[in-house]
């Protein structure tokens, strides 16, 4: 898609929505709350402290899945710049300014936009994009490595934007949700993120903490970060089933005769990428999707099924 153009550098800001606040005692009239609030200091993985002084109110996002997170906590209008890659939730990016992709921002269009605050991301967005925005406005940056690291971003950030109850509800729905996952029998999973080479997760990341809690074994979790795998690497590691992630890298159907010619006895699956790496609102949606995976997964293997069609929820 095209990125739209960016707006005039005479654009103003939208109007603040009218809100009821305390009555000055000396002029008599009612002023926002937030002017008598102190400013609450939010400490980032960079151990960087933002202070915010009001509400934000022009906020770009550089990370896709805090933008679907932003937009379930009830923030739209608050929301001025996204990526290319925001594609949730549906509609955003025919109606934001989108600022380029997570590794290559477009700093003048942020610039343009000015924002109160922009949303990134250690893995997501590069450090000289993140460094160069520091000038632009307060940026808080996030790190998520595991279930519980999500929760806790997911209340953070919905503080840091004013939306703490909505935040609070909603991770203690999603830690539920995960609560309630319980596989009968594990599997060994290999889950491959890339192609050409092969590429798959470690044990610090996001991804591996979700196969742990839904009974899938990670073969490479003595590993770090998203090594790269030979094919024999591949095939010695031996796997009750591959699983093949819509992304980063868009798995098909296609590809699933190459990865049977390495491995003939493992299961072969192609899985929807959101559900196992997006850590925001989008996880709500994740325990229903990985229990009916894993159930499918283990009846396949018992009839000797060696490909499964993508699973979605």
């Amino acid at each position: 898609m095209t990125d739209s153009s960016a707006p005039s550098a005479n654009e103003k800001p939208p109007k603040a929505p009218d809100v009821k606040g305390s009555v000055d005692d000396h002029a008599g009239v009612r002023s926002p709350p937030f002017l008598h609030m102190r400013p609450m200091p939010f400490t980032d993985a960079r151990s960087r402290t933002i202070d915010l002084p009001h509400p934000p109110r022009r906020i770009v996002s550089l990370v896709p899945s805090q933008t679907e997170l932003l937009a379930d906590l009830g923030l739209d209008d608050e929301v001025v710049g996204i990526t290319r890659f925001c594609v949730h939730p549906e509609g955003w990016k025919d109606r934001k300014q989108i600022v380029g992709g997570t590794k290559n921002v477009n700093l003048h269009r942020v610039r343009d936009l000015v924002p109160d605050l922009i949303l990134a991301n250690l893995e997501e967005n590069t450090r000289e994009d993140v460094e160069a925005l520091d000038e632009v406005a307060p940026v808080y940056v996030t790190d998520v490595q595991d279930v519980r690291g999500a929760l806790e971003m997911i209340r953070t950030l919905g503080a840091l934007v004013h939306r703490a109850e909505q935040a609070a509800e909603l991770a203690a729905r999603i830690e539920a949700g995960f609560s309630n996952l319980s596989p009968a029998s594990p599997l060994r999973a290999a889950y491959l993120i890339w192609r050409a080479p092969f590429m798959t997760v470690g044990s610090d990341t996001f991804i591996h903490d979700v196969m742990h809690r839904a009974g899938l074994v990670n073969p490479f979790g003595h590993r770090t970060r998203y090594p790269i795998l030979s094919p024999e690497e591949l095939a010695a590691a031996s796997p009750d089933v591959v699983l093949l992630s819509t992304e980063p890298y868009p798995f098909q159907e296609k590809h699933i005769p190459e990865i049977r010619a390495l491995l003939p006895d493992a299961g072969v699956c192609l899985v929807d990428g959101e559900l196992f790496s997006w850590y925001g609102s989008r996880m709500l949606k994740a325990p229903a999707y990985l229990t009916e995976l894993h159930q499918r997964l283990c009846v396949a293997r018992s009839h000797d099924t060696p490909t499964l069609p993508l699973a979605r929820p």
